[in-house]
Formats: C-alpha cells, sequence, structure tokens
C-alpha cells in the first residue's frame, strides 16, 4: 500500500464541535503563541546583543529559546488555522514535516538541558576549569553535537513512520501530527518492529541524559553543602533553580503524556495533556529564566527602557 496515493491527508483531532468553543481556542492559542514569540524574541535579543551575556549559559539559553520558538510554529499555526477555518485535515506532506520538526525541536530541548547541566556543574563544581572546559570553542561543539544528533534522531524516526503503510484509517486522534499517533494507524509488523528498535535507542539515550542530569545535581548539591557560609551557598546556587524548573517541567509533562494509565485516558483529556507539554513548556521557559536571571533581567529592562525612549521621542519630535 502506498502511503502517498492512498492517505492524501489526515484528519487532526478537534479541539471542540460548537463554532464559538473554536473561535475561542483559537484566540487563546494565539495569545500563548503570541506571549511565546515575544519572551524568546526578547531572550534572543538581549543574549545577541548584550556582551555581558556572552556566556556558556548565555549561548545555551539561546539555542534553547530557539528550540522553544520551533515547537510553537510547528504544532500552534495549523492548530490555529483548523480552529478558524473549521477544519480537521493535513496534507500527508504536511504531517510528515510536522511530526519531523516537532521531534526535532522536542530532542534538541532536551540535549540543551542536558548540556546547561553540565555547565552548572562545571561553574558550582570545577570553577577553576570554567574557561578551560567551557569555552566558546567548547561550547560551539557541544551545541553542534546536540543539534546534530536530534536531526538524525528525527529523521530516522520520520522516514521509517512514513514509509509504514497505513491501513487502520487517517484519524489520528491528536491536534499536531505525533509519531506515536501515525504508528497506531499503522498495519506493518516489521516497519513497527524497527521503529520500536529505533525508539530504544533514543529512550537508552534519553535516560542516559536524565541520569546524567540527576547525577551532576548530586554533585552540585554536594559542592554547595560544603561551603562554609550560607551567603555563599545561596550565590552559588542561585543560577540552578530556573534549570531544575524546567528540566522537571519538561520531564513531568512528557512522562505524564506516555506514561498515563489507560484508565484515565479520554480524547478531551488526552488533548488537554497533549497542549501541557508540547505548547506550555516553550510558553513558560522564557518567563522561568528571565525571573531568576538578573544579569538578563537588567538586559532586558534596558532595552525596554530604550524602546520606550525612542518610542516617546519620536512621538514627540513628530509635526
Amino acid at each position: 500500500m502506498s502511503n502517498s496515493s492512498s492517505m492524501p491527508q489526515f484528519l487532526l483531532l478537534a479541539f471542540a464541535d460548537r463554532r464559538e468553543l473554536q473561535l475561542l481556542h483559537f484566540w487563546l492559542f494565539l495569545a500563548i503563541s503570541l506571549a511565546a514569540l515575544l519572551a524568546n524574541g526578547l531572550i534572543l535579543s538581549a543574549v545577541a546583543c548584550d556582551h555581558h551575556l556572552h556566556t556558556p549559559m548565555g549561548f545555551f539559553l539561546l539555542n534553547l529559546s530557539l528550540t522553544d520558538l520551533g515547537c510553537i510554529c510547528t504544532t500552534v499555526p495549523k492548530a490555529m488555522h483548523n480552529s478558524l477555518w473549521d477544519t480537521t485535515t493535513i496534507s500527508y506532506m504536511g504531517c510528515a514535516a510536522q511530526a519531523f520538526f516537532f521531534l526535532f525541536f522536542i530532542s534538541a530541548e532536551f540535549s540543551l538541558l542536558t548540556t546547561m547541566c553540565y555547565d552548572r556543574y562545571v561553574a558550582i563544581c570545577k570553577p577553576l576549569h570554567y574557561g578551560t572546559l567551557l569555552g566558546s570553542r567548547a561550547c560551539a561543539h557541544m551545541a553542534a553535537a546536540a543539534w546534530a544528533t536530534v536531526f538524525l534522531n528525527a529523521l530516522l524516526h520520520t522516514a521509517n513512520t512514513f514509509s509504514l503503510p497505513l491501513c487502520q484509517g487517517n484519524a489520528l486522534g491528536q491536534f499536531f501530527c505525533e509519531i506515536p499517533a501515525i504508528l497506531k494507524l499503522s498495519c506493518s509488523h516489521s516497519g513497527y518492529l524497527r521503529e520500536i528498535g529505533l525508539t530504544v535507542i533514543s529512550a537508552c539515550l534519553v535516560f542516559g541524559c536524565f541520569v546524567f542530569i540527576v547525577f551532576s545535581y548530586v554533585q552540585i548539591f554536594r559542592a554547595v553543602l560544603r561551603i562554609p557560609s550560607q551567603q555563599g551557598r545561596h550565590k552559588a546556587f542561585s543560577t540552578c533553580p530556573p534549570h531544575l524548573v524546567v528540566v522537571s517541567l519538561f520531564v513531568s509533562t512528557g512522562l505524564f503524556t506516555y506514561l498515563k494509565p489507560p484508565s484515565i485516558s479520554s480524547p478531551s483529556f488526552d488533548l488537554l495533556v497533549s497542549v501541557l507539554y508540547s505548547v506550555v513548556p516553550p510558553a513558560l521557559n522564557p518567563l522561568i529564566y528571565s525571573l531568576r536571571n538578573q544579569e538578563l533581567k537588567d538586559t532586558l529592562k534596558k532595552m525596554m527602557t530604550g524602546c520606550f525612549s525612542e518610542a516617546k521621542m519620536f512621538l514627540f519630535s513628530a509635526p
């Protein structure tokens, strides 16, 4: 069975049957996406323009903002389009592209969070070697390795999934194209086993990253507790809470999505959970980091003050 000829399009899960609720979902997603675009755009501008933020953490924060923007721009626009125009369809190639880019950006986010954990570990546990272990070249190599690895991972999963014959209809039961939802439509045992093999490899990598994060924070806690003064302990650990919160939000929503008991599963509940892990974290990450990073807050204040000053000058100087 040829997918491209027999499955020209897929049906996504609608947020609601009533027109009023569909429009409500459109405006809600529009507000979330605009907030995420503004917040991540401000972080990108702040890190790029302020030399005080040209640090390893600033570099990785810039990359994290790119992944957040990618996640939002991959899933939300099509959902908004479907809610506005009262449709649920997505083309076969559009579904393949959406599945690839979502897996690519969501995997890149976890890889970058792992790398940022290494940055905190070196800064607190090996401060004298920070410049050597996390120089500009080392940071660039780590970021390039993370992006290249997740690109290959997303490409393999997407190519294998969309090469499978589908014989269980074309309704995905999800508001965006996701590989697990597409696999449920497959009727190829060999292709399904191949995807399971790829998933096991990916799961091992994810588990390895998770173990590394846990091990790093155990070492960080031990190093912080050895600092004699309370002020020193607070100063050393003050940069860790944003990373811990973002990692916890990312891991908890992902685990709940894929490991929740079948007894509590329903279309509306699954839809809410999928929004929770695919849309909410990318929108909240900039807020979490900007609230705790004093240098970033200062830079954002300067940018906003400068923009307001220029706007006032323009308005009052206009004839």
